[in-house]
């Protein structure tokens, strides 16, 4: 033993009161037994506790110098579970006293309890903090569940993202195409793209980000972990530089889990948002094909203008709830409400839905307001022609039959602008077809157009009509046919308009066969009385 080290007699009287006084040990117990350590071994004494970060001077006695952190044990030194004991001046462990062994021993198991100690408080802030943090992800679910907006829902995860995990930087990623578009940032500068495919991205989801990665540049510790919905990506959610009392650092373990937990709830959040926007882009289409219906009914005639010796009736069953087809019956120019001529149209735009019904209303307008000032005529007609071309689209046309009748002698005058014949039943059952007469509107800016002339007798019946009944089919593919639809009217000439036109409905329906129906239904049926 040094000269600096006590008698063993001393010693041995000093370990005695010692036990009697550290019992049960620990702390209290390490701080009594390292200073007598170090006489014991005649200079300084330190034990070094082991964290996540290497060996930790945990306490220190006696002279010597003896570092904050050491990497490996030194040659003068004794190891326990969770640390070591090191001593000075430099001794090997066997040369030391039986007295210095035991105390060497005692500081040991100290130490061991102090290590143990420090291990369950950490373990209990850890599961506190835990505990904190799971409430924390519970009140960030509930605040961004709570949100409907998209703006502020992306501000709400991202700061919740970074307020959680005590982080300096962050940024949200999400999906625009093949790529991830920066939505949102804060602390600094973020890449506005990444790739998915990119191998700094993919060390990044995978844990193993790169110091000032792409996503963050200047960052030094990231944690970043892909918004998944249903197994696809539909984000990336990105944290960098830790906050602690020493400074930044990386993230821990647990930090990736809450991240996770926090980006599955920005997942349904998002689709919840992306959910509620189709929602109200669908109820606001739906207003806007209601509205666009209720100006066709308006356009469509409400009944059939009273005619003294005739029967007329009209009947329209589009294939959506706003169709293409068109019918109506009105006064022309020079007439007046009891004799005066009364034109008869049928029309067929092509297409169907809002940009059909919209040309509906371009046509219904435009017709009327000719009418109006001068009767049925090629050069109204190719003066309508031209106006349907100049306000439809490239791509739209209109089939129309328009006709004229004197209601006093049945003389009728009618032009067919590349729509389907109409059928003139006459009393003795045989049937005229009134065949196309020109081009259907809005193809040609200098197409022509003949006007016809035909005469109605007591007892004929003019059937006026859209494709969509003559082209309905069956499952096999055969349809009702220009003839079929002739032979119909033969066989029920016999009933009154409006029974006519359930039978001609019911024969249709029946061919379909429970298939949808494919296009606009319309018809316009006018009979002179015998």
């Amino acid at each position: 033993m040094s000269s600096g080290a006590p008698a063993g007699e001393e010693l041995r009287a000093e370990l005695e009161r010692l036990a009697r006084e550290v019992l049960p040990g620990g702390r209290r117990a390490l701080e009594r037994l390292l200073p007598v350590f170090a006489r014991a071994v005649g200079g300084g004494g330190a034990v070094y506790l082991r964290s996540e970060h290497g060996l930790r001077r945990e306490i220190e006695a006696g002279p010597g110098t003896f570092p904050e952190h050491i990497e490996e044990s030194p040659a003068s030194s004794l190891a326990f579970d969770g640390g070591i004991l090191a001593w000075s001046p430099p001794r090997d462990p066997s040369t030391l006293t039986s007295e210095a062994t035991a105390l060497a021993l005692a500081v040991a198991a100290a130490a061991r309890e102090v290590q143990l100690a420090l291990h369950i408080r950490r373990q209990d802030f850890e599961v506190k903090t835990r505990g904190v943090q799971l409430e924390a992800l519970y009140d960030v679910g509930l605040a961004i569940a709570s949100t409907l907006d998209f703006e502020r829902l992306c501000e709400e995860i991202l700061m919740r993202a970074v307020s959680l995990l005590d982080a300096r930087r962050g940024a949200l990623y999400l999906a625009r195409g093949e790529a991830l578009g920066l939505e949102r940032a804060f602390g600094g500068d973020a890449a506005p793209l990444l790739e998915l495919g990119d191998s700094e991205v993919q060390a990044l989801l995978e844990g193993e980000p790169t110091p000032n990665c792409c996503a963050l540049p200047g960052a030094f510790h990231l944690l970043g972990v892909p918004i998944l919905l249903e197994g696809e990506a539909k984000g990336v959610l990105v944290v960098g530089d830790k906050e602690s009392r020493r400074g930044v650092g990386p993230f821990r373990p647990e930090d990736r889990r809450t991240l996770e937990l926090l980006a599955n709830q920005a997942a349904i959040a998002l689709e919840n948002v992306d959910l509620h926007r189709q929602a109200l882009e669908k109820e606001r289409l739906e207003r806007e094909v209601e509205l666009a219906s209720q100006i066709q009914r308006q356009i469509l005639p409400e009944r059939a203008p009273e005619l003294a010796g005739y029967e007329l009736v009209g009947w329209n069953r589009p294939a959506r709830h706003i169709g293409g087809d068109y019918y109506d019956f009105f006064r022309v120019a020079g007439g007046h409400e009891t004799d005066g001529r009364i034109a008869l149209v049928v029309g067929d735009v092509s297409g169907k839905g809002v940009p059909a019904a919209l040309l509906v209303a371009t046509l219904h307008s435009a017709l009327r307001l000719l009418s109006e000032r001068e009767p049925l005529s090629a050069a109204m007609i190719e003066r309508l022609n031209r106006h349907i071309l100049e306000w439809s689209s490239a791509n739209k046309f209109i089939t129309l039959f328009i006709a004229e009748l004197d209601p006093a002698s049945g003389e009728l005058e009618f032009v067919n602008a590349g729509h389907n014949p109409a059928l003139l039943l006459r009393a003795d059952g045989s049937v005229e077809q009134l065949g196309a007469t020109g081009l259907p509107l809005g193809l040609l800016p200098a197409a022509r157009f003949g006007v016809e002339r035909s005469r109605l007798a007591c007892g004929d019946l003019l059937c006026l009509y859209s494709d969509g009944i003559t082209e309905a089919a069956s499952p096999e593919g055969e349809e009702l046919g220009t003839a079929q639809l002739g032979e119909l009217l033969a066989a029920r000439s016999g009933l009154a308009l409006p029974e006519l036109v359930e039978a001609i409905d019911r024969a249709v329906v029946d061919l379909a066969a429970g298939r949808a129906q494919g296009d606009d239904q319309t018809l316009l049926l006018l009979r002179r009385r015998a």
